[in-house]
């Protein structure tokens, strides 16, 4: 059994393979050796320098006061459930809606009603979820810049307490800033969809479908291949300073270990202009795919083995004259628009 001095963590396993650790990150670095790999990577004192990672150091009172400085009254998403949910931000018992309210508040009130309960066993759960810092707190990102990444990608704060986010993933590359508290990640590759047991893509927490396995009490009636997915998880104990990469589409499962915690995010993910979201082609797969018969299943396996997922060997087009090439060459803008309006049409007659 796996055990923690932080609280209770992952059952029914040995000790996880913890993520490389990589110190004194360069954008040369990370574009070059972290990036193409794919895997996960903890950043080891990367954002120790911030202000705000020094005002968290110090207490909850005076990183309070550190970010009310940037506080200009615009509202931001919050999650608030009872006590008696232990922070597991879940679905309610008939998976109709959750065990939590969704709402908003400014960062200063948020950040009142956290100081206000830091001593009560069990507080209540409460989080201010990926609140756009441009917007909520102008000025924050100036004071506090992480230089490994375009400056037009925009930061995203996460403040609360003891709270758990289930396992999910994100359509984008991810570095997560721990600034406050200690956070565990657990992550899995994506080939773990299966043995993770993943929730309704129509009503989600937050937009991510998510794992229904109680990381702290696993049904293995219910989700028999849970262990599998332990199995290939790796896991990182992250302090105040620290980050972590999120590859693309990695499933994690994210636990605030202390009564105060904050993250700042960093979400981007490279797309041609004017190509559909993969998401939809993939929901779009499900729906035309999914029932048809074996052979005609394993038919189309096959045409997307060779149409878009072949890495090796000539592209499926390269035979061709390049003026004959259509979707199977480049596609520019003009060619792209004839393309989703057809498909538009398409699926207007379904």
């Amino acid at each position: 059994m796996f055990s923690s001095l932080w609280g209770p963590v992952l059952l029914m396993t040995e000790p996880m393979t913890p993520i490389r650790e990589w110190t004194n990150v360069t954008p040369q670095v990370f574009h070059d050796q972290i990036l193409p790999v794919g895997q996960p990577a903890v950043f080891k004192s990367f954002v120790a320098d911030w202000p705000v990672v020094a005002a968290a150091r110090q207490s909850p009172a005076a990183l309070s006061a550190y970010l009310k400085r940037f506080d200009r009254g615009a509202s931001v998403p919050t999650l608030l459930g009872p006590p008696k949910i232990n922070g597991r931000f879940f679905y309610n018992h008939d998976m109709s809606g959750f065990n939590f309210q969704q709402g908003s508040a400014r960062i200063g009130a948020a950040l009142d009603f956290l100081l206000a309960r830091l001593d009560e066993e069990p507080p209540p759960a409460f989080a201010i979820q990926s609140a756009p810092i441009r917007g909520c707190m102008p000025g924050f990102e100036a004071e506090n810049r992480l230089t490994l990444l375009d400056p037009a990608i925009e930061p995203r704060a996460w403040i609360g307490n003891r709270v758990i986010v289930a396992a999910h993933h994100d359509q984008s590359e991810n570095i997560a800033c721990v600034v406050a508290g200690r956070r565990r990640f657990t992550l899995f590759p994506p080939d773990q969809v299966a043995n993770l047991y993943m929730g309704p893509f129509e009503l989600t927490p937050a937009g991510a479908t998510i794992s229904m396995v109680d990381f702290d009490a696993p049904d293995l009636g219910r989700y028999p291949n849970f262990p599998q997915a332990l199995d290939a998880a790796v896991v990182a104990d992250l302090e105040p300073g620290d980050a972590i990469y999120i590859p693309y589409l990695w499933w994690h499962h994210v636990r605030s270990m202390d009564r105060l915690n904050m993250l700042v995010n960093y979400w981007w993910a490279p797309r041609a202009p004017g190509r559909p979201e993969p998401r939809e082609a993939f929901v779009h797969a499900i729906v035309a795919l999914r029932d048809l018969p074996k052979a005609h299943r394993e038919a189309w396996r096959a045409m997307l083995a060779h149409y878009v997922f072949q890495d090796e060997g000539p592209a499926p087009g390269a035979h061709l004259p390049k003026s004959s090439q259509g979707i199977l060459g480049d596609l520019d803008p003009q060619l792209l628009r004839e393309i989703r309006t057809s498909l538009a049409r398409s699926l207007g007659r379904s």
